[in-house]
């Protein structure tokens, strides 16, 4: 078996992630936490290799971790951890490496595949696209997957970046005069919504629930953000009878970080002392900071992405096996493939699983 990768070291991507401590898999992975235009794809690999079989292969390799927000596993030490790990498994399983050169050839004739690799050329009855897609291409990512994909007769999904920061324009430009700020909100996208930590930045927004929901945006869309999640839908008149002579401002900067709730409060009807507003006033200003719309015009694009949205087809692959229907011998694995989870451990935990599918077939 032979491992090709045009970069000079394994894992490069890998050794940035989770803030250089790999946030491995996530211990809430489910089908429906994947995007994919077929929404049940990945089902039979996620099943069939868990975040607990992962777990398994972390453990036996001495390698300690840790759970934090919502399910998600990083290793105690570094990343470098998971990718010695790798480097281990491909040496007990007699694995060649070929790195620091790109693959100018590939070919298919007579049940086997003839990559080209400088002046090296290897042969092999099956071969596996594992690549990745374009998200990061400062560490080497290309759209290698898709050239050679669409080589071989499968389809490509258009692609994407996902979980990247928006930018915004516009009426909301003022909004990053606020770079630094972050709170907790609930932001929505279509039918997508997450509570987490949204920051703004000199750009636009980012933060958790940010790039959560920018895998569900499309360009034109707007995306709502709920400043107050968990505030009853009358806590303005409420406060109105407690202190009716406080200040809308400052009754926003009891719940919100006060440059955040000078700006919004900026945004409001007069901004003066709450008696002076009626009670329909007050549950409209509520209803709007539980629904404030933001017109993106559009990412930081793949150069700020984790990953991409998008990718080759699933329609050519089998679920069970991660094989092309109409090459035998070709499978396609991992974020090359049109499946991309949430933030949090999904996307790594995937590619352990469609990996898996695919070795277990070869």
């Amino acid at each position: 078996m032979l491992v090709i990768d045009h970069a000079e070291a394994c894992g490069k991507k890998i050794l940035i992630s989770g803030g250089g401590r790999c946030n491995f898999t996530n211990i809430g992975t489910l089908p429906d936490r994947f995007i994919s235009a077929n929404p049940h794809f990945a089902k039979s690999a996620l099943s069939r290799y868990t975040p607990d079989d992962f777990i398994a292969l972390v453990d036996s390799h001495g390698i300690t971790w840790h759970e934090k927000t919502l399910g998600q596993l990083f290793c105690d030490g570094s990343a470098r951890q998971i990718v010695d790990l790798l480097l281990d498994e491909c040496a007990k399983g007699g694995v060649a490496l070929w790195l620091g050169q790109p693959i100018t050839h590939v070919a298919h004739a007579d049940g086997r595949f003839c990559v080209t690799v400088g002046a090296r050329v290897a042969t092999a009855p099956a071969l596996v696209i594992a690549t990745g897609g374009p998200a990061i291409p400062q560490l080497g990512a290309t759209g290698f997957a898709y050239d050679l994909a669409r080589q071989f007769g499968l389809k490509v999904v258009e692609p994407r970046p996902a979980l990247v920061p928006l930018t915004l324009g516009g009426g909301d430009a003022l909004f990053q005069n606020l770079s630094g700020v972050a709170t907790e909100v609930v932001a929505r996208a279509g039918m997508a919504a997450f509570r987490e930590a949204a920051l703004f930045t000199h750009k636009g927004l980012s933060g958790p629930a940010i790039l959560q929901v920018s895998s569900y945006w499309r360009h034109g869309e707007a995306i709502a953000i709920d400043f107050l999640p968990g505030h009853a839908a009358d806590w303005l008149v409420a406060a109105k009878r407690e202190r009716p002579r406080a200040l809308l401002r400052t009754c926003l900067a009891a719940a919100l970080p006060v440059r955040l709730a000078e700006t919004l409060t900026d945004r409001l009807p007069h901004g003066g002392e709450l008696i002076s507003y009626t009670d329909r006033e007050l549950t409209d200003i509520a209803a709007r900071l539980a629904n404030w719309s933001f017109h993106p015009n559009g990412t930081e694009g793949f150069a700020k992405a984790e990953v991409t949205v998008g990718g080759i087809s699933t329609d050519g692959l089998s679920s069970q096996t991660m094989a092309a229907r109409k090459v035998p011998g070709l499978y396609a694995i991992g974020e090359a493939v049109d499946v991309t989870g949430w933030l949090g451990g999904y996307n790594f935990q995937w590619a352990w699983a469609s990996g898996h599918a695919a070795g277990m077939a070869l």
